[in-house]
């Protein structure tokens, strides 16, 4: 029996020494010494791979003691005390082993193994996906540790993604032709109705542009797998950069259209109200170049998501599309609606006079004309066949970047360096974009400067409409930005 027991208590010493178990050889500390224990005990020890795990309640413990194979694992550890900020467990042969407790950041499982998870909740490190690349926050990682960069593996639900991307179109059209057809069938006397919904999409446009495309950018060019960049401010110069080019295309525009009004000596209301609609024209096509390229890296890092956080970033990249739609029709649904020829400058003649100024009233100056004509002309605009045209390409690039996604789904890598540094580059590009298009051409045109033959609809308007202006303004911009929490 002596031998027996002897036998006994040096295995249970040998499971306690044998792998990386620092003993401690002080008694537990007295009450008034150390923070009272979370825990007295852990029992119903077992094995999840190499690692041992013992049980308290419902929930399960990392033990820091590894058994060997000639060994077994104690069946319990008792007298659970703390050692500052850490806890211990006493093993059967006396010793201190470590065990890791809620909220001393260790491995710790509610009620079952989740290792593989997309969501990782170790060390409460929270991760989640933005722009198809998961993010970490929190955690008790080191700075200095290397970033994992290869291709994880995840479970994707291929039926799923694409029965899901009809689901998205369907949205997108929503958004952006449902504007379109109200303009059209919607009463003057309503029309307020309509300024509420403009001002909503010049929100998103601008929550768009800084806490969703800005944002992550940021992101991307501060991943650790893309190393050091070596100028700190990379993202916010990509962005200037699509401000610059979006000044450039409007500005290049805007003089092209100056000189065709110059080019004859005479220019027409109806001449002058068809330049007027190319520059608009010309505005809308910018704003739309930014919100296509962001809504293809959408449907691509959308299907790329892990299942375990694929629904949810679904059900806010449909609301995000239905806004964006609405943001874009309304915009297309108003082209050259309210122009106004008498905004340009005055057409000049070849000697460089102003016409309205020309006090010549020779046969080949037919002033009286002109101005009798340019009361009941009819302003030209944008046919609802192109209108709908414009409108199609948004309703389509989000399944089309969905449909890529699929095709690279077990491919692709938004740790790869090449990745980060493209996805980075577009977003803070269109944000660029849609900063020129939101601050410029919507929130600044509408409310104070005018653009394009527009008045500022908002400038001096009554104060029932200035105020629903700002509701959907605000409305907008806070709506987008709660999205920008998940995508």
């Amino acid at each position: 029996m002596h031998v027996s027991s002897s036998l006994a208590r040096l295995a249970l010493l040998g499971a306690a020494t044998a792998n990386n178990i620092y003993p401690r050889q002080t008694a537990a500390p007295s009450p008034t010494s150390a923070a009272a224990p979370q825990i007295t005990a852990v029992t119903d020890c077992h094995l999840h791979g190499s690692e041992v795990f013992c049980l308290a309640g419902a929930t399960e413990y990392l033990v820091h003691t590894t058994p060997t194979q000639t060994t077994d694992i104690p069946a319990q550890f008792t007298g659970c005390h703390s050692h500052g900020a850490e806890t211990f467990c006493i093993a059967p042969n006396g010793d201190d082993v470590q065990v890791n407790v809620p909220g001393a950041g260790g491995d710790t499982h509610q009620g079952g193994d989740q290792h593989g998870s997309d969501s990782k909740d170790s060390g409460h490190q929270h991760c989640h996906f933005h722009a198809g690349v998961e993010h970490c926050v929190g955690g008790d990682e080191s700075e200095n540790a290397a970033p994992k960069c290869d291709t994880t593996p995840r479970d994707y639900n291929v039926g799923l993604r694409v029965g899901l991307l009809f689901v998205i179109m369907a949205s997108s059209a929503l958004g952006v032709f449902g504007p379109i057809f109200l303009h059209k069938v919607l009463p003057r006397r309503l029309s307020t109705i309509f300024t509420l919904l403009k001002q909503f999409g010049t929100g998103i446009i601008i929550s768009t542009a800084f806490v969703h495309l800005f944002t992550h950018a940021s992101l991307m060019f501060g991943n650790k797998c893309i190393g050091e960049l070596g100028y700190e401010g990379t993202t916010a110069a990509i962005l200037m950069a699509g401000i610059f080019l979006s000044f450039l295309v409007e500005y290049i525009g805007q003089r092209i259209v100056l000189a065709k009004t110059r080019s004859t000596a005479l220019l027409t209301r109806e001449k002058q109200a068809e330049a007027l609609l190319s520059t608009e024209v010309v505005s809308i096509l910018v704003m739309e170049a930014g919100i296509l390229f962001h809504s293809l890296l959408i449907g691509l890092t959308l299907v790329v998501a892990g299942d375990s956080f694929f629904i949810t970033l679904f059900i806010v990249i449909l609301f995000h599309q239905v806004f964006e739609g609405l943001a874009l029709g309304t915009r297309i649904a108003t082209i050259g609606s309210s122009a106004d020829v008498h905004l340009l400058p005055p057409a000049v003649n070849h000697s460089g006079r102003a016409v309205e100024n020309d006090t010549d009233k020779s046969v080949n100056s037919p002033t009286e004309e002109t101005a009798d004509a340019s009361s009941t002309f009819e302003r030209p605009t944008l046919s609802m066949k192109k209108k709908l045209g414009l409108a199609s390409l948004f309703a389509f690039v989000t399944p089309i970047g969905m449909a890529i996604g699929i095709g690279v789904l077990q491919k692709f890598n938004g740790n790869d360096r090449s990745t980060l540094l493209a996805i980075g580059t577009l977003d803070a590009l269109s944000a660029g974009i849609l900063v020129w298009t939101g601050v410029v051409e919507m929130w600044a045109a509408d409310w104070m400067t005018g653009s394009h033959g527009h008045k500022a609809e908002l400038a001096d308007a009554d104060m029932l409409t200035v105020g629903l202006g700002v509701f959907g303004l605000v409305a907008g911009m806070v709506l987008m930005s709660f999205l920008g929490k998940w995508a």
